[in-house]
């Protein structure tokens, strides 16, 4: 496991922000997330879990992941949510970069989300995402770990 990443692999809370661009609306809305990442369990496991809030909208999405098969290179990545339902996705480990795809031919869902280390600690996140009715997102924004008070 790449121990300089301290999003995803390590037992924190990560907050972010930033911009979400919907095919079928024009303008970009803003959103929040916040994600709650468990600790590597006995079978090799971590769970998370995600929220995301998109501004002038009331309902909280929420995600819930499992990241398995995890070596210092690489890692399987299972979501869940309302939507969805489960899909299996997989990751990449390098330096400054975790990354991610899913490719679920059944219900025509693929996307991609890359978060890139930067030097004070934070991640820059872009994402995009593609569903079977040609709805498209794309997302970019920002995450860092939530420091307690």
């Amino acid at each position: 496991m790449k121990k300089d990443h301290s999003f995803l692999f390590s037992p924190k809370k990560w907050l972010g922000e930033g911009k979400i661009k919907l095919s079928m609306v024009e303008e970009e809305l803003d959103f929040f997330t916040r994600w709650n990442l468990g600790a590597l369990d006995q079978g090799g496991k971590i769970p998370a879990s995600q929220e995301v809030q998109i501004k002038g909208m009331n309902e909280i999405m929420h995600n819930q992941f499992l990241i398995t098969d995890l070596t210092s290179s690489h890692f399987n990545l299972e979501l869940e949510n309302a939507a969805l339902g489960t899909i299996i996705g997989k990751g990449i480990i390098k330096e400054n970069l975790i990354a991610w795809e899913f490719r679920h031919s059944e219900l025509g869902f693929e996307g991609f989300e890359f978060y890139e280390r930067q030097p004070d600690g934070t991640y820059l996140v872009r994402a995009e995402y593609a569903t079977p009715d040609q709805y498209r997102t794309i997302i970019q924004g920002k995450i860092w770990e939530k420091v307690s008070t």
